[in-house]
């Protein structure tokens, strides 16, 4: 038998030793599966604790800006008084005895508890408030003037951008400054909303520190057909001067 007949091999064989070699193996596939997954919840947890987060509302306090149940996105890049404007929409932890113990104790089995921390489901009410900011650090907010209407720093403002339709800007009256620090903050359905005009005889007087501030809300994402920017009434606060 010649050198080259001892070495042949059959066309069949080394198409079979080739699909085997191609073929991966289960281990390296399931260990690839377990990078990504682990890749995906990494990056999931970094945007939630530094770039943006997922949050759904639990109450009316927001109407009809924002109904039960809608999810919204909050950007955290933006906490700082220099950041801040009248009229954003602030999602904050409660400053103190603004929300009962039930509506704090969310009950959540154990993968809802991972999937919420590293930002795979939206952050429940749980500890969170969402209202919008109408007085800022130095400003004296006032209810009300003699049309009705809030006043900062002596400006009248027209809420009716905002404010759900037929609700008065305030039945109760204030007159605060605003600490440094801390805002002022109010819900749009001010029918509803416990809010800073409700705390004042509470820890920190009604006001909100900025500490406290997780981020600015700046789009609803669901329900889908009620898709949109959450945009800065800035036209609202434009002629309020500077405290």
């Amino acid at each position: 038998m010649s050198t080259n007949e001892a070495n042949y091999i059959p066309p069949s064989q080394v198409r079979s030793h080739a699909r085997k070699s191609k073929e991966p193996k289960k281990g390296s596939l399931l260990k690839e599966m377990a990078i990504v997954v682990t890749g995906a919840f990494i990056l999931s947890w970094l945007l939630k604790t530094f770039l943006i987060q997922a949050f759904y509302i639990p109450s009316q306090s927001m109407e009809d800006t924002l109904q039960i149940n809608d999810r919204i996105m909050v950007s955290k890049l933006s906490p700082s008084p220099v950041d801040l404007q009248r009229g954003d929409i602030v999602v904050f932890t409660d400053p103190g005895t603004w929300l009962p113990d039930s509506v704090k104790e969310v009950d959540l089995n154990p993968v809802q508890k991972a999937l919420t921390f590293v930002g795979i489901l939206p952050q429940d009410a749980g500890s969170h408030l969402i209202k919008r900011v109408i007085g800022l650090p130095g400003d004296r907010v006032v209810c009300c003037d003699t049309d009705g209407k809030l006043t900062v720093n002596g400006e009248p403002i027209d809420e009716t951008e905002y404010l759900k339709p037929f609700v008065d800007p305030s039945l109760v009256e204030f007159d605060q400054i605003v600490p440094e620090g801390s805002l002022w903050v109010l819900g749009d359905n001010r029918a509803n909303s416990g809010d800073s005009r409700y705390n004042l005889g509470g820890p920190g007087g009604g006001f909100v520190p900025i500490d406290n501030v997780v981020g600015k809300a700046f789009i609803k994402v669901w329900p889908l057909r009620d898709f949109q920017l959450l945009r800065t009434p800035s036209s609202v606060f434009e002629d309020v001067p500077q405290p």
